[in-house]
């Protein structure tokens, strides 16, 4: 697995342990570094999975009314916890992100790939959705 694709694999299960026990702010970091122990031995770049999840959490209230709006008939507590983030994950990267370190079609298909393995191929499908729909706002707003 790519060092990236699984620094994003520890930032999306961290932000799913931290999203179940209740968001509670100062457990995140500590939670990043168990995952990162268990899941990311030998992990090159630790500072991205901090980065990443960090950067949800900073954006987060944006990041979910993002979602909401693009996805009208799921209202945030109604999206499985792991779509949910993998959402925040990838609407973070397309938003926020340096474009020429992560590109926006690289970070919806991360996003695609994160939500296929950990949650199924529809989720897979429904982020693709929401991440499209976002993607194709940003590029109408930019002509």
């Amino acid at each position: 697995m790519a060092s990236r694709h699984l620094s994003r694999s520890i930032a999306m299960q961290s932000l799913y342990e931290w999203d179940f026990y209740g968001m509670k702010e100062n457990a995140l970091a500590d939670i990043i570094d168990r995952n990162i122990k268990d899941f990311g031995p030998g992990l090159e770049d630790i500072r991205f999975v901090h980065e990443l999840a960090k950067g949800v959490l900073q954006h987060q209230k944006e990041i979910d009314t993002i979602i909401e709006k693009a996805a009208p008939e799921w209202p945030i507590t109604k999206i499985p916890l792991i779509d949910r983030n993998v959402l925040r994950i990838g609407l973070y990267e397309l938003l926020y992100a340096n474009k020429e370190e992560v590109p926006p079609k690289v970070a919806i298909n991360e996003a695609i790939e994160l939500a296929k393995t950990f949650s199924g191929s529809i989720s897979g499908k429904f982020i693709n959705g929401v991440l499209g729909t976002v993607y194709k706002q940003l590029e109408e707003k930019a002509i």
